[in-house]
């Protein structure tokens, strides 16, 4: 008997104190997604990726070029040498043109996420700063939460309006 009433306390006893701090939920998507500064970062992202395109577009340029000029050329007036040397050429244009788009895309990638650590560091820092001026012991996405009870504190808009955030 004593073991089971030790064993009910030693689960109840964390349940009470959970309890009794405040919870409250976010929609972090739809924040993040409204923060001013984002149209910024997506403008340069936008501008980043249509130069990769155009440089893209140019390798692609150069590539069509070289096969128009090697089609060109009189197959009779072309020894095998000349065959191996412009097969080498094309693959290694094919080559470089497959290097730049990793390489872009990686280049890509980095500046995003440089670009938006920021935000994400100054919305989780709203966040924070809710919290504890409303002495909120969690603040929960609310896209990780399988229920949200009718009772429970929606704090986006008042992380919204800690980010400068207007509806």
């Amino acid at each position: 008997m004593l073991k089971k009433l030790t064993l009910l306390l030693l689960v109840i006893a964390p349940m009470a104190i959970f309890a009794q701090d405040k919870l409250a939920y976010i929609n972090a998507n739809e924040i993040f997604s409204k923060m001013p500064e984002l149209k910024e970062v997506e403008t340069k992202l936008a501008s980043k990726s249509e130069t990769i395109r155009k440089n893209a577009a140019a390798i692609e340029k150069e590539y069509n070029d070289l096969i128009e000029k090697f089609q060109k050329t009189p197959s009779d007036s072309i020894t095998q040498s000349i065959a191996i040397d412009r097969q080498t050429q094309i693959e290694n244009l094919q080559a470089r043109y497959q290097k730049f788009l990793q390489d872009s895309q990686v280049e890509l990638e980095k500046e995003q996420q440089a670009l938006l650590a920021p935000l994400q560091q100054k919305m989780r820092q709203a966040i924070q700063d809710v919290g504890k001026e409303q002495n909120y012991g969690y603040i929960l996405d609310a896209a990780s939460l399988m229920y949200v009870s009718p009772s429970a504190v929606d704090a986006s808009k008042l992380v919204k309006t800690k980010l400068g955030i207007t509806d």
